[in-house]
């Protein structure tokens, strides 16, 4: 069972950046799909990203350009670069193994305003 520990979550303005990190243990984490999703008040669960074993990168329309997952097999952690953030980015922002899903983390906040 894998157990998922999501950081990096801020307040930022439109136009900045945020690196969240994603730190995993068991189950064989490097060897999952591994992906993020994000969830606003009021609002369904949506997947943002997803990165294989292997390097293969997924991104959903919405963050395309502006979005990059990374992962550190070794460290058994998985990245996403936030670049040019926007409001509609505001969101509880989840990792977890893709596309069969363990336990929710606490998940880190993300948060873009003025």
């Amino acid at each position: 069972q894998v157990q998922l520990v999501e950081s990096g979550g801020d307040l930022v303005q439109p136009g900045g950046s945020l690196r969240l990190s994603c730190a995993a243990s068991g189950s064989l984490f490097s060897l999952k799909t591994t992906a993020w999703y994000r969830q606003a008040p009021g609002k369904q669960r949506e997947w943002v990203a997803y990165i294989t074993n292997t390097g293969t990168k997924n991104y959903a329309d919405s963050v395309k350009g502006r979005f990059t997952i990374s992962r550190d097999n070794a460290g058994n952690t998985v990245y996403l670069q936030m670049n040019n953030l926007m409001p509609d980015d505001t969101a509880l922002y989840h990792c977890n193994t893709y596309p069969n899903r363990g336990p929710w983390g606490q998940g880190t906040q993300v948060t873009v305003s003025s």
